[in-house]
């Protein structure tokens, strides 16, 4: 498997120079464990894994023992999700340190444990945390170019016009952001899927959720819809009617399944003086665009555009380069959708510190026209002041204005997101 460099390595390098504990949290598989032991190398910093029984086993009997007996190194931890029991030893070690000392315990876990309040408060002031989701187009190409800084920085006309190539669009989808999926053949990649499924998405769900009963077949016919709503709008009764599920039973098992950073759900975009103009519903995301492909059994880029789902995991596709490349941008944005009550919708709406906002639209169609504007035109009127452009992402190969009254717009190839 080839390696990747991987653009959040400097931030966690800093923030553990800052804070005295770093938790790095994603997904199964998307290179928490490479990436820190690069720096536990780099940083002569001790290497545990909970993958280890005897150091497991040690965790949970003896946690204050455990951490105490690493005296003053400066500690990996990694898959920590297996036993939380160590917060309150870490934060005993934590509180007992110099206050010079920084970068003494650097925790993985494929499981979100630090998003409950009660967790949080465990370690206040002690900790910071990093999201590191799978491959993005830029780490995947080697290139410089930050989308969201792109974004947030309006110097769209400096550079020279960019093809899209729509096949390679396409097998991006397919392909994901999993690294050990990208050398492997298209029979090992179905045969890599239905490992991760059974050997540890269905294994870390049962242990994260109590698992009782047969959770296993629901989780079964609930994975590949919920794919297949990958850049739409999710409703819970909808879903419960169709695979004739208890409503409350969908939203825990999707609650759980974001925990695992398995999907997304994205809020809707409102603002105070107009909650009752626009939807609250959320949108879902599939957080690997490959793993939701494989669960609808595509399989070649064919395939891909001919079927329904396209549209939706083309939409997934730009919005996880946005997810992922704003955790090194250098400035830090939000993420919603839009829909106001007049269906007037916007795929990606990004939000600054300040309440800027700019609206993302994606369509893969390679020619555009002003009507295809009409849902960043709403969203201008529905945050005047603080809208600052309008882009819609499209399969073309020119960057094109489209300026409506004082709203700025433009229309910008998809082939940007695999740009030097």
């Amino acid at each position: 498997m080839p390696l990747y460099t991987r653009s959040l390595q400097p931030i966690v390098k800093e923030l553990l120079s800052e804070f005295r504990i770093l938790y790095l949290t994603g997904a199964r598989q998307a290179g928490k464990t490479t990436l820190v032991r690069a720096i536990a190398s780099d940083l002569k910093m001790e290497y545990l894994t909970l993958d280890d029984q005897a150091i497991l086993e040690s965790a949970i009997n003896d946690p204050h023992g455990l951490i105490r007996s690493l005296g003053s190194k400066k500690v990996v931890l990694d898959e920590f999700q297996y036993a939380p029991g160590l917060i309150p030893a870490i934060k005993e070690a934590s509180d007992l340190l110099g206050s010079t000392v920084k970068g003494k315990f650097l925790l993985t876990g494929s499981a979100d444990i630090f998003r409950s309040a009660r967790t949080q408060e465990a370690l206040p002031g002690h900790m910071a945390r990093l999201e590191l989701y799978p491959l993005s187009l830029s780490e995947l190409g080697g290139q410089s170019l930050n989308i969201i800084d792109y974004i947030v920085a309006d110097d769209f006309y400096s550079g020279s016009a960019m093809g899209t190539d729509m096949t390679q669009v396409a097998n991006a989808i397919l392909n994901g952001g999993y690294p050990e999926i990208q050398s492997k053949s298209l029979r090992a990649r179905r045969i890599w899927f239905n490992s991760y499924m059974e050997g540890r998405l269905y294994k870390d769900f049962e242990s994260l959720h109590a698992a009782r009963g047969d959770y296993h077949s629901k989780l079964q016919a609930l994975l590949p819809y919920l794919s297949g709503l990958s850049g739409n709008l999710m409703k819970y009764s909808n879903i419960g009617n169709d695979l004739e599920l208890n409503d409350k039973v969908v939203k825990n098992y999707i609650e759980i399944l974001e925990l695992m950073f398995i999907l997304r759900r994205v809020p809707g975009y409102l603002k105070n003086r107009a909650k009752r103009e626009a939807t609250r519903m959320p949108k879902l995301h599939f957080i690997d665009t490959g793993l939701a492909c494989h669960l609808l059994g595509l399989r070649d880029p064919e395939q891909l555009i001919r079927s329904q789902y396209y549209g939706g995991l083309l939409e997934s596709l730009v919005y996880l380069e946005c997810l992922k490349q704003n955790g090194w941008a250098r400035e830090e944005i939000r993420l919603y959708h839009f829909r106001d009550n007049r269906k007037h919708e916007v795929d990606i709406v990004l939000e600054q510190d300040n309440g800027d906002i700019t609206g993302i639209e994606v369509k893969s169609s390679a020619s555009v026209g002003i009507n295809d504007f009409r849902g960043l035109v709403s969203l201008a009127d529905f945050v005047p002041g603080h809208f600052q452009r309008g882009i819609l992402f499209y399969g073309g190969d020119r960057i094109l204005p489209f300026k409506q009254r004082d709203i700025d717009l433009v229309a910008i190839p998809l082939g940007v997101l695999f740009q030097e």
